[in-house]
């Protein structure tokens, strides 16, 4: 099954209501908010406070990449802010199985992320915990 998650980052954020509007009448099934904190990766993108912000204003699967590092500190608040599924880099994390089993517990999903320069064998022990 295919499901079709437009990035915000895409989205005008002057205009972020209606942006949300237009593709969740477009049929989108997710929104896919990609977290970037300038350490992990070389951008900054946006905080919990987008996550609260869209989940004030769409019902749809809100999609959040943390690309993050150290991801323990703030997944509590990526959940409380209303996150469904959560995706994270395993080697952003000292303690990577202490994360899936946080957002499992909670009421979101949880995925891991594959950084290109990651080798499969690398990550593969947490694939049957997600």
């Amino acid at each position: 099954m295919i499901k079709i998650a437009p990035s915000i980052l895409s989205a005008d954020l002057l205009k972020i209501k209606s942006e949300v509007e237009i593709v969740d009448k477009a049929g989108a099934d997710y929104l896919h908010i990609d977290i970037m904190d300038g350490h992990y990766v070389p951008y900054i993108t946006f905080g919990t406070n987008i996550v609260k912000c869209l989940r004030s204003i769409t019902n749809k699967t809100l999609d959040v990449h943390l690309m993050i590092s150290p991801v323990s500190q703030f997944i509590d608040n990526f959940i409380n802010a209303g996150a469904d599924i959560i995706s994270f880099h395993p080697e952003a994390e000292s303690n990577p199985i202490k994360i899936i089993e946080i957002i499992k517990n909670s009421r979101c999903k949880c995925g891991i992320v594959i950084h290109p320069k990651i080798e499969i064998k690398d990550i593969e022990k947490y694939i049957d915990l997600v």
